[in-house]
């Protein structure tokens, strides 16, 4: 299954592919840098920073800066990675920035119910625009 990610609600594309993970199918999400996470963006971003503040820069807890790393660690939550049935999942969850040259002949879901732009929200901010305010140049 390769799912769109552009405009997708986080939270929400994180538990579609966690089930569908445990249920045992091969799940990659393409576009990871135009998810958007829903709420005012600067909750979200002062959020985040405290969240790497915490750190202890030798133990971690060790948090991406790359979009589709972010993401893919988002949904790494939604599993039960520290057992055998989760690890396996989470092995079967690939992000990628952009559109890989390989799915692009290849037929490519798009989640129309989980999209930001078809509900009522107005405040969100997308993973690329986070990732550059924690600090990554790339994004």
């Amino acid at each position: 299954m390769i799912i769109n990610g552009e405009n997708l609600i986080l939270g929400r594309l994180a538990t579609l592919v966690a089930k569908q993970a445990l249920l045992g199918e091969k799940v990659e999400i393409i576009n990871a840098e135009k998810i958007v996470i829903v709420g005012k963006r600067d909750n979200i971003v002062a959020n985040y920073k405290q969240k790497f503040n915490r750190k202890t820069p030798r133990k971690g807890p060790f948090i991406p800066r790359m979009p589709d790393r972010l993401v893919r660690r988002m949904i790494r939550g939604m599993l039960p990675y520290k057992k055998e049935r989760g690890s396996e999942a989470f092995k079967r969850i690939m992000c990628h920035i952009g559109t890989p040259d390989n799915f692009k002949s290849e037929e490519i879901t798009t989640l129309d119910n989980i999209n930001v732009l078809k509900s009522n929200n107005i405040n969100y901010i997308t993973i690329k625009e986070l990732c550059k305010l924690l600090g990554n140049t790339n994004a």
